[in-house]
């Protein structure tokens, strides 16, 4: 019989062995009672997997490289812990963080590492996230201090809720955050300091940016379509009526242009009405907490 545990450290991994090694053994200092290292090796060629023989950690092998947020969802399902613990294993989170996040657990359903000023973080990566977060605030009307951080804990009930939605890309994050957040959940930030990562970084500035942002907005159609919808009816209707009062003004007529431009932001707006309602009807069928008590696995 499967022992259970009370914590689940998932660890995707591809072509980390830089780091890997000291980071197990800093995760073995920390002596979490009855909690379990889950390495996720995502078809790594550097043997990375090798790290962890003979010792105490669970090891899942994908025969070739699929993704990091497929590596996390095949960890997700592995584990038998009631809690996760997703961190990134390039040497950018630091073990000894985990307590921090611990200590909200029994608060908010789920408890991300946001890195803090002081971290080490490239400029452009700065930037990009700063663009990510205010477009995820706007979508969710709460304040997101960090939208891609893959450090966070959270139960493992709640992680399979939205398991299907989560993409095999390193969005995983953003999905993740969007979905919590959009269905009611309760999330915190907890401040940490985060390291330079070994090695190269697998995140193409280019492209994995476009698809963050991509993202963002299936998400937000998905769980807040409105939030998309009515601006881009607003646009349209601006759109129309400037060029309305234009084309008065100078030729006293109302043309073609105008007319399509009222009718394309009445047509958007209607969409949005229907997308909502479907919205609402989806979320009806998610849990939600009750009376603000956490539900927890028994």
């Amino acid at each position: 019989m499967a022992k259970d545990y009370e914590f689940s450290i998932i660890l995707p991994v591809f072509n980390e062995g830089s780091s890997l090694a000291s980071l197990l053994e800093r995760l073995r200092a920390l002596c979490l009672p009855n909690a379990e290292i889950i390495l996720v090796d995502d078809g790594s060629s550097d043997g990375s997997a090798r790290l962890a023989e003979g010792k105490p950690v669970r090891v899942i092998s994908h025969p070739y490289n699929i993704g990091n947020g497929a590596a996390i969802k095949s960890g997700i399902r592995a584990a038998r812990g009631k809690v996760l613990i997703l961190m990134d294993s390039d040497g950018q989170h630091q073990p000894e963080d985990i307590p921090k996040l611990l200590q909200e657990t029994s608060t908010y359903h789920m408890v991300i590492g946001a890195r803090a000023k002081g971290s080490k973080l490239r400029f452009h990566r700065y930037a990009a996230n700063l663009l990510y977060n205010l477009l995820a605030s706007y979508v969710t009307r709460f304040k997101v201090r960090d939208l891609t951080s893959g450090f966070r804990v959270l139960s493992r009930r709640e992680a399979l809720r939205f398991i299907d939605l989560l993409p095999n890309t390193f969005s995983y994050p953003t999905t993740l955050t969007l979905a919590f957040l959009r269905s009611g959940f309760t999330v915190k930030y907890v401040p940490i300091q985060t390291l330079y990562r070994a090695g190269q970084s697998k995140i193409s500035l280019v492209t994995d940016g476009i698809r963050f942002l991509l993202i963002i907005t299936k998400i937000a159609t998905l769980f807040s379509p409105f939030r998309v919808f009515l601006p881009v009816s607003i646009f349209f209707f601006l759109a129309g009526m400037s060029n309305y009062l234009y084309t008065y003004l100078t030729q006293g007529r109302f043309t073609n242009m105008s007319v399509f431009m009222f009718t394309t932001a009445v047509i958007v707006f209607m969409l949005g009405l229907v997308s909502e309602q479907i919205a609402l009807l989806r979320m009806e069928r998610l849990h939600t907490p009750v009376n603000g008590e956490i539900q927890r696995d028994d």
